[in-house]
């Protein structure tokens, strides 16, 4: 049995992976989604409470800050380090209550600068849960616009620069996993560029919501304290042109969390089409009909030397999965509180950063995936070549139109075409006597004589182009 406890090995070795394994993946969410972000956030938010009140003279008699001290506050807040996490954790270990060590924190500061006498305008009239929703809803702004958001981008880059290079590629579709009609590489890259971008857009226009309105939302308190005061203005003001989020004017203890389920919901629903990436990829390297770039040094089987494994693909579908699961119980969580306030919300906030932090490590992993691919054009050539009866289709299609148009003996097109290919393999030559036997007619027998299966593909490549060209536009504006 091991004779060392690795709990008490130092530095704290991390129990999940995103702090240990994957940390380099997801560093950048501690900024805004950590315990510590949490705590500085509400910081920030107490600073800024405290200097909107007292520079807008809202209780009579209580003078304005000094220049010095509002700079000497702002300069507390934006110097939060792991001294001020000691306070911190120095005065929630005697209140228990990690709301209240930020006040007395700030109170202690005050001091340093001079301005004690204002020390009971710190946390004025607030509960927890007003400092509590705006310090979460900028960790998650912060989190969404400077790092998930950002990686995202880089995801649809990727996607983009393969569907514009393989924009012309032929390629056999599979629908049901069976030959159809077919496509090129870069178009069905493209449909994933199409479907990632209306996501993206939709998270980057999220309003990122918050409230200040005291224990119950009906700001009681403030109109005891002030009656004179337009405290709903008051409140509004701050949340929009101090913080930059958008008022939620109607609100119990809480703020609702509608909005937080609005965004993991839409991240979820990117997840599960990055996921259908994943997934389909991989499918295409089990076809071959991509080649995986060997990694020099590396090692795909411990048993079997010649293996390039498609790990990328296989982390980053488990890694969506996870996020998936935490947004979904966070989605479904979050915007039930009984009557005006249960605690059901605080754990479970706890959880945002790992939920996004599988996100992003999943995103890593695809743009790494696809940046070490390279497309096995002899495999595609090969697959097309030896499906000639995907242009039944086409010749069924020409038949119909020519029967319309008064051409004879084009009766049952289906059926007639049916009855040639299907469970069947045909070749060139099984379909140009077929087709020269229709009575179509010649500019279209012709047409259909000259038809291949790799050119068979429709306006599949200007559809390509046209999404790329569309998304560097989105992402340059």
């Amino acid at each position: 049995m091991p004779t060392v406890s690795l709990a008490e090995i130092t530095p704290a070795i991390a129990l999940g992976p995103l702090d240990g394994r994957y940390r380099k993946d997801t560093a950048d969410l501690v900024d805004h989604l950590s315990e510590a972000a949490l705590n500085r956030n509400r910081i920030i938010v107490e600073i800024e409470w405290f200097i909107h009140l007292a520079q807008n003279s809202v209780i009579e008699g209580v003078r304005r800050l000094t220049p010095d001290e509002v700079d000497g506050l702002r300069a507390f807040a934006d110097g939060f380090d792991s001294e001020t996490i000691a306070t911190l954790a120095a005065h929630e270990a005697v209140t228990v209550h990690d709301v209240k060590a930020v006040e007395y924190t700030i109170k202690e500061a005050l001091v340093e600068i001079g301005a004690d006498d204002l020390s009971e305008l710190v946390h004025f009239c607030c509960t927890s849960e007003d400092i509590n929703n705006l310090s979460w809803a900028l960790g998650i702004k912060g989190a969404t616009e400077q790092v998930w958001l950002p990686r995202a981008k880089a995801l649809i880059d990727s996607i983009a620069e393969s569907a514009a290079a393989l924009a012309e590629v032929p390629m056999l579709a599979h629908t049901h996993g069976q030959p159809a009609t077919p496509t090129t590489m870069g178009k069905e890259l493209a449909v994933f560029i199409h479907r990632l971008r209306r996501q993206y857009e939709r998270i980057a226009s999220t309003d990122f919501l918050g409230k200040i309105n005291g224990a119950t939302g009906t700001y009681s308190a403030h109109l005891a304290a002030v009656p004179g005061a337009d405290w709903p203005k008051i409140a509004q003001t701050f949340v929009e042109d101090r913080l930059g989020l958008t008022f939620n004017s109607l609100t119990t203890q809480i703020e609702s969390h509608d909005w937080d389920a609005e965004l993991f919901a839409d991240i979820a629903r990117f997840n599960r089409i990055a996921h259908n990436l994943a997934t389909d990829m991989w499918t295409y390297i089990s076809m071959n009909y991509f080649k995986q770039i060997p990694v020099a040094g590396a090692t795909g089987s411990s048993t079997m030397p010649h293996k390039v494994n498609p790990i990328r693909f296989e982390n980053a579908e488990a890694n969506l999965e996870l996020s998936c699961a935490l947004l979904d119980s966070l989605a479904s969580t979050l915007v039930t509180s009984r009557m005006q306030r249960d605690l059901t919300d605080s754990t479970s906030q706890r959880n945002i950063g790992v939920a996004f932090g599988h996100s992003v490590l999943a995103m890593n992993n695809l743009v790494k995936g696809l940046s070490a691919l390279a497309i096995n054009e002899d495999a595609l050539s090969a697959d097309l070549d030896a499906n000639w009866e995907v242009l039944g289709e086409a010749v069924q299609s020409v038949m119909r139109a020519a029967g319309l148009q008064g051409t004879p003996g084009m009766e049952n097109p289906y059926e007639t075409l049916k009855e040639l290919t299907r469970g069947k393999r045909i070749n060139q030559a099984d379909l140009q006597e077929f087709v020269s036997g229709l009575g179509l007619p010649e500019e279209r027998a012709e047409l259909l004589k000259a038809l291949t299966p790799a050119t068979y593909i429709g306006v599949a490549a200007q559809l390509a182009e046209a999404e790329v060209a569309d998304w560097q536009k989105l992402s340059e504006a």
